[in-house]
């Protein structure tokens, strides 16, 4: 406890009895009674032989119990095992290679360490850091290719995290490095330590082939990665259909179903080979398992054909989509479930552009936009 507030009050004995009150702070000094500790209480490392000088090889981490005076900063040393001065400790307890280490010259270190802290009279803990040197990398990397689908309304994407690259090493103790080519760096981003894509905001329409690069150290392996980016109109909000699906997740949809699905739904609604299927949405029905897909067709002539004439061919081709996927239900009735009797129900679809849903596997990921259908009774 580091201080106490007393309430002290005198009284005299007249009558009536007259009192007063005085509050006493006492505030306990901390002396420095408690050693550095280690966490864990000692440490084992592998660092690769040929790694350049100055690779980190571990980062100490030193607790003290005492006041913030009496603890850090600590002063770190090496005590023992250092004769040959491979290794450095920095004042915030990062060791450090100070030589390119080799496996055939020696296989293990084991290294003492102090740590002192900052009080007075100091006080000061030890550890041990058992280093082993293991074998350059002989394994390159592997990475699976990966395809983005990214939907947004027109010059309205917010950008965000768009994918992420799944890679793999050999190497048990491989660390992964991602980059990406400096040039495209003004419309995406990749992070380096875990593969996620990020997309800067306002990207036009069209593919984007990036130039991304996975390194163990060792070896390079490029990884291709392809950006579709698709502006939706607003015409084709008002010439939707919605697909729902059964027991489905979007990242099993994304990765399992979509590809063959939207080869079949071309098959199932389209009048010519050069009009266009565009899957406008993909989105959870809250509360349930189901998933509601939704999608328009584009003309060869430019306009869109209307949902009555897309269901008609759904209905007639649902055995065959089934084959690929089981269906709950297609919305033909864009007001399901409100009763309006004699009025007229009427649904608007609305998209929120800057909400955007990310669903990422590892070889598709699908980016789109959240939307919301609100239905009412009209006269």
């Amino acid at each position: 406890i580091s201080g106490y507030s007393l309430v002290v009050q005198a009284r005299d004995s007249g009558t009536p009895p007259l009192s007063s009150s005085v509050t006493v702070n006492v505030d306990i000094s901390d002396v420095n009674d408690n050693s550095p500790v280690f966490t864990p209480a000692n440490y084992t490392a592998v660092i690769q032989e040929n790694k350049p000088v100055g690779t980190s090889i571990l980062q100490l981490v030193v607790t003290d119990k005492d006041s913030f005076h009496n603890g850090p900063p600590f002063t770190f040393t090496i005590l023992t095992g250092n004769e040959e001065e491979e290794f450095t400790l920095d004042p915030h307890g990062v060791l450090r290679s100070a030589v390119i280490f080799k496996h055939m010259v020696s296989t293990e270190y084991v290294l003492c360490v102090q740590a002192k802290d900052s009080g007075k009279p100091q006080q000061v803990s030890h550890t041990y850091v058992q280093v082993r040197v293991i074998e350059e990398s002989i394994h390159k990397p592997a990475a699976i290719p990966l395809e983005i689908f990214i939907v947004t309304m027109e010059d309205d994407f917010p950008g965000g995290v768009i994918g992420k690259i799944h890679a793999t090493d050999q190497d048990v103790y491989d660390v992964l490095t991602y980059t990406l080519k400096s040039e495209q760096k003004s419309l995406f981003k990749v992070n380096s330590h875990d593969g996620k894509i990020i997309a800067l905001g306002g990207l036009d329409n069209g593919k984007y082939v990036l130039n991304v690069s996975v390194s163990d150290g060792r070896f390079q392996v490029p990884i291709d990665v392809v950006v579709h980016v698709e502006q939706l109109l607003q015409e084709m909000l008002q010439n939707t259909v919605t697909i729902r699906f059964e027991n489905v997740s979007p990242e099993d949809f994304v990765g399992l179903h979509m590809h063959g699905l939207r080869r079949t739904l071309r098959n199932a609604v389209l009048s010519q080979k050069q009009d266009s299927l565009h899957i406008i949405s993909i989105q959870p029905v809250a509360g349930s398992s189901q998933l509601d897909m939704l999608f328009a067709v584009q003309m060869h002539s430019g306009g869109f054909y209307k949902p009555a004439y897309l269901i008609q061919k759904l209905t007639s081709a649902r055995r065959h989509l089934e084959n690929v996927i089981r269906i709950s239900t297609i919305l033909e009735k864009n007001c399901s479930g409100l009763d309006c009797q004699e009025q007229h129900c009427e649904q608007s679809l609305s998209i929120d552009s800057h909400s955007l849903m990310t669903y990422s596997t590892a070889r598709i990921s699908f980016v789109c936009p959240r939307f919301y259908r609100n239905v009412r009774c009209m006269c």
